[in-house]
């Protein structure tokens, strides 16, 4: 996600639980650093979501005449892309009466649940050991999966908050704390990184020791965030177009 991303209004943060929706954002970074390190340790060495990343790996295919991680970081550029696209498209633009979840962002993150149901199916048609003909397949949908998520995220409006683009959220994280800010205004930020680490320390785990349960870590954090969703936080305020 790009840094203008990552950097939206606050909106609705302080009309609805921040408890909840905070839980939220954690389980989603969860899910975007398990999905992230399967990319770059399972699926041929490129990132579903550091798209910095994947621009410098290009960079390097192409002084060293890697063709294949040309490819790799190519797919999962453009497949990021046409998921940010979608997910825009789905989730909206924040909207001043929008309530703490608007009914948007879930439906945005039901299409990426759809598209992680279709990684799971692959994943275990392969035993969880996917050639490489069917690595840059899965390396896609889960790129268009975690564009869907970055781009719905923005729907809620969280300064310096990203479930995608950590670079801004630690840029925040430092920034705050260098302003004198007392600590507990980088808690938010700082919980989002460490789901984030344990996440793609989860995945490389279950990629090596049990690798049939690897979609799970993908499928569930998406499915806790998507049942806390639909319990606290789709109350349509009066006036709201949602």
């Amino acid at each position: 996600m790009s840094q203008g991303q990552g950097q939206g209004q606050e909106r609705g943060a302080t009309s609805g639980p921040p408890g909840w929706r905070q839980a939220c954002m954690v389980l989603l970074a969860v899910n975007s650093g398990g999905i992230d390190a399967i990319g770059f340790a399972a699926l041929g060495g490129a990132f579903t979501s550091v798209m910095t990343g994947n621009m410098i790996l290009l960079g390097v295919s192409l002084a060293t005449a890697d063709r294949a991680l040309a490819v790799r970081s190519v797919l999962a550029l453009a497949c990021y892309m046409a998921g940010t696209f979608v997910g825009a498209r789905a989730a909206g633009a924040a909207q001043p009466d929008d309530p703490p979840w608007p009914r948007p962002v879930t439906r945005a993150l039901l299409a990426e649940l759809a598209l992680l149901a279709i990684f799971a199916a692959g994943w275990w048609s392969s035993g969880g050991h996917p050639g490489s003909g069917l690595q840059p397949a899965l390396l896609g949908i889960d790129a268009v999966a975690l564009g869907i998520q970055g781009s719905a995220v923005l729907r809620l409006g969280a300064s310096g908050l990203s479930t995608t683009y950590m670079t801004g959220t630690l840029t925040t994280l430092v920034s705050t704390l260098s302003h004198g800010q007392h600590p507990r205004n980088v808690v938010p930020s700082a919980r989002l990184l460490v789901a984030l680490i344990a996440g793609a320390a989860a995945a490389v785990l279950l990629a090596r020791q049990a690798a049939a349960f690897l979609p799970a870590l993908q499928l569930v954090p998406l499915l806790a965030t998507l049942a806390i969703a639909a319990r606290r936080g789709t109350a349509v305020r009066p006036g709201s177009g949602d």
